[in-house]
């Protein structure tokens, strides 16, 4: 009897840390959408969108990451709760993940420059040409198997994402419309397993945007800022 009570609290405290670690980190990425939102409200000009000051960006960086990273990665941080059996074990592991996406938002900083639509189609067509690569399958895996920390965590989905974030980049790093699409395919394909008859033509159609952008920038909307 003694057993079995004992067998039953250490259930239901499971229970308690995951559902605490599930609304903790769902509540977070929630708030940083609202910041997000309101912090990129008139910024977005298409490719010409400048970053503004390093500062800025950096914690903007963070807070868009948070938004469209942490809803994909809740069954990594649920299973590093599990393994560790403490919610504690929560904020060093997301606050390691979005390390490493601080990191790519500092390399972003750096190189990115406001540019013309061809530019931008061709980091599109690449970002298409990716989602065809066995790399970029092997890091999707691994964003679905366990990880020990979050560092080794936001290294696999750097390497499953980057595409889709340096399309981000190119069209318009500051658009909540493009954000939003971009999120959307992130979750999708931390959460999802991968099938050919999904994965290929998404792939397809992210090519295709890449040369439509090329051949007819004004065809999509808000490429381009308004004249």
């Amino acid at each position: 009897m003694q057993l079995r009570r004992r067998s039953a609290a250490m259930t239901g405290a499971s229970t308690t840390a995951t559902a605490a670690a599930l609304t903790a980190t769902l509540g977070l990425a929630a708030a940083s959408w609202v910041v997000a939102v309101r912090q990129m409200n008139g910024m977005d000009m298409g490719v010409a969108t400048r970053l503004g000051s390093f500062a800025f960006f950096a914690v903007l960086w963070v807070v868009m990451m948070a938004a469209m990273m942490l809803p994909g990665a809740a069954p990594a941080v649920l299973r590093r709760v599990h393994a560790s059996g403490r919610v504690r074990a929560v904020p060093l592991f997301v606050g390691s993940y979005l390390a490493v996406w601080a990191l790519v938002g500092v390399a972003v900083y750096a190189l990115y420059r406001p540019h013309g639509s061809f530019a931008a189609g061709v980091v599109v067509i690449a970002a298409g040409a990716y989602e065809f690569t066995p790399l970029k399958r092997r890091f999707r895996r691994r964003c679905r198997e366990s990880v020990r920390s979050g560092l080794e965590f936001g290294l696999c989905c750097v390497g499953s994402s980057i595409g889709l974030m340096l399309m981000l980049v190119a069209v318009s790093v500051m658009s909540v419309t493009w954000m939003c699409v971009i999120a959307v395919l992130v979750v999708a394909q931390k959460l999802l397993p991968a099938k050919a008859a999904i994965d290929v033509p998404l792939a397809v159609a992210i090519t295709g945007l890449g040369i439509l952008i090329v051949l007819a920038p004004s065809s999509v909307p808000g490429l381009t800022p308004p004249m």
